[in-house]
């Protein structure tokens, strides 16, 4: 079955004045000249996108969409009026989100985080910036410590919401970063805890003592590289250890910690040093 606003696998089975008809063996759509692959012929299979046109027709493109039904994404409103807004996807058709779907007003040339769904009535794509409506908020499929993709979605008090694996929100805490976020950046990022409640707190760094180890081999394989000293010790700003290593001060000072213990490493306030029998290695 075709599903409108996503890609399918389709054959082309025809050619006619308007473009190539392309079927999943049960139904036919039309793909434009503008928007047919070179060399593409009679019995190829093709990936193309699928979606409603403002003349009600079902319409496939080859063109990038930005995102497809069911995803959490970062659009861009193109032209807003008093009734809604369009949103760039990218494939010469605006996706609209109405009023009663947008959490804030919205405004030409802003971007906002929003999730695209299928109007019931018409099958036509639609977006909205009220992402709690369409959060799955139970039986989470996560475990403190998994990596997960997540779309920073705004700003709050407490720190920045995101949208885990295109399925849950989660919280990164302003006390924990050490990078300047932005709605509608992807990042990496590690399941800190899940509470009772249904909450989930995130972290941009892996979790537990296996990070700490992988953090001792960068730290050395620095050191190395740069003549056995790096200008960063106990008294460096957090900021100053995430720029070099992209790491919490805590993580940090654990590492070094046990390069010191291990006796690998030499650290003043300001300054660490590899042993000297250590810089070959």
């Amino acid at each position: 079955m075709i599903e409108i606003g996503k890609y399918n696998d389709l054959r082309i089975v025809a050619k006619n004045s308007d473009g190539l008809s392309l079927s999943d063996g049960e139904r036919e759509i039309l793909l434009p000249y503008l928007d047919v692959p070179k060399n593409a012929e009679l019995g190829d299979n093709i990936k193309a996108f699928v979606f409603v046109n403002k003349d009600g027709n079902t319409i496939a493109t080859t063109k990038q969409a930005l995102a497809e039904v069911d995803d959490f994404a970062y659009l861009t409103v193109v032209d807003a009026s008093e009734d809604g807004a369009y949103m760039d996807l990218g494939i010469g058709k605006d996706i609209y989100v109405p009023v009663r779907e947008q959490k804030r007003p919205m405004h030409k040339g802003e971007a906002y985080v929003v999730y695209v769904y299928l109007d019931e009535n018409n099958q036509r794509m639609l977006a909205s910036s009220r992402l709690d409506k369409f959060i799955e908020e139970d039986d989470f499929d996560l475990d403190e410590g998994d990596e997960v993709n997540l779309l920073i979605s705004e700003q709050t008090d407490l720190g920045f919401n995101a949208i885990i694996n295109n399925r849950y929100t989660g919280l990164l805490y302003h006390n924990e970063l050490f990078a300047n976020l932005k709605p509608g950046e992807q990042r990496k990022g590690w399941v800190k805890k899940v509470r009772v409640e249904g909450k989930i707190d995130l972290s941009l760094q892996p979790m537990g003592y296996g990070h700490i180890l992988d953090t001792k081999e960068v730290i050395l394989k620095e050191l190395r590289e740069n003549g056995g000293v790096i200008l960063l010790g106990d008294k460096s700003t957090p900021e100053e250890i995430y720029e070099r290593f992209q790491i919490s001060k805590s993580a940090f000072k654990k590492a070094i910690g046990g390069l010191y213990k291990e006796r690998v490493i030499t650290v003043t306030d300001s300054e660490i040093k590899i042993v000297v029998d250590q810089l070959a290695d």
